[in-house]
């Protein structure tokens, strides 16, 4: 057999793959969180979550809305040298994202069943 040939019903096998993948797993949420940063941040969205008395009156000093915490988990970043991993029970995180101008700041504390926010921080960049 030609190589021509072999690489013709490599790629036409390989389409038929594709396609056959693409149906079956096409409607399925799946994700690919492998990084460290990406795992925490998943976990905390996954869980109810809780706010502070001290994170409710930076929202309301600041004019804000709690959905900033939904925007923050979804592009933020895990601050792994301030956060306290090896807590028991509870294992403490600060992520930090950037809404507008503004940088935010959250301290969660994450528990099995339940992420509370303890403090939020906004800074003001020029």
């Amino acid at each position: 057999m030609k190589l021509i040939h072999r690489l013709g019903y490599y790629g036409l096998g390989l389409f038929f793959g594709i396609v056959i993948l693409i149906f079956f797993l096409g409607g399925k949420k799946a994700s690919c969180d492998y990084s460290p940063n990406a795992r925490v941040l998943k976990n905390i969205k996954t869980k109810q979550r809780i706010f502070s008395e001290n994170s409710l009156l930076s929202f309301q000093e600041n004019n804000l809305d709690t959905t900033l915490v939904s925007e923050v988990l979804e592009k933020g970043d895990v601050d792994f040298q301030k956060s306290l991993t090896n807590e028991d029970p509870c294992n403490i995180y600060y992520i930090s994202g950037k809404r507008e101008n503004n940088l935010v700041e959250l301290e969660i504390e994450n528990c099995d069943s339940l992420a509370t926010i303890m403090n939020v921080s906004i800074k003001k960049s020029e």
